[in-house]
């Protein structure tokens, strides 16, 4: 990923700050340390692939028109918040570019074939003799 990305991402992110909800004494409810990063991905011109993956890895915090949202509200302090909300962006844009590994296909060979028909044939007798018992059976 380059940085001229994590450039862009940073200017285009708005911040607003919020009061923590919850637990966390009277200084949580009186000084707004929370911090909302709000960032429009289709101004981030993705390729499609990594635009992709990131709307994976954002899941929830994407909304409908666009916009991922990322909170963080771990610290005491806003500028501690924002560092972290913007590591949280970093984190999810660098999950985006990286792409899934190929899988290889793998290789049965004759033996290993036999054994498998062998150990499904077996089970199916199995399940076969689960049946209704009739009359004649007794």
């Amino acid at each position: 990923m380059d940085e001229d990305l994590l450039t862009r991402a940073h200017a285009l992110a708005e911040e607003s700050f919020l009061a923590g909800s919850g637990p966390g004494g009277q200084n949580a409810h009186k000084v707004a340390t929370e911090v909302q990063l709000r960032l429009n991905i289709y101004k981030l011109r993705l390729p499609p692939p990594v635009f992709a993956r990131l709307k994976e890895v954002a899941g929830s915090k994407l909304t409908a028109s666009g916009d991922l949202l990322i909170s963080a509200k771990e610290h005491r302090t806003q500028e501690a918040n924002r560092t972290a909300a913007r590591s949280k962006l970093e984190d999810m844009l660098e999950a985006a570019h990286r792409a899934p590994k190929k899988r290889a296909k793998s290789r049965v060979n004759r033996v290993g074939k036999v054994k498998r028909l062998k150990a499904k044939k077996a089970r199916g007798e199995v399940k076969a003799k689960r049946g209704k018992v009739s009359r004649s059976d007794w």
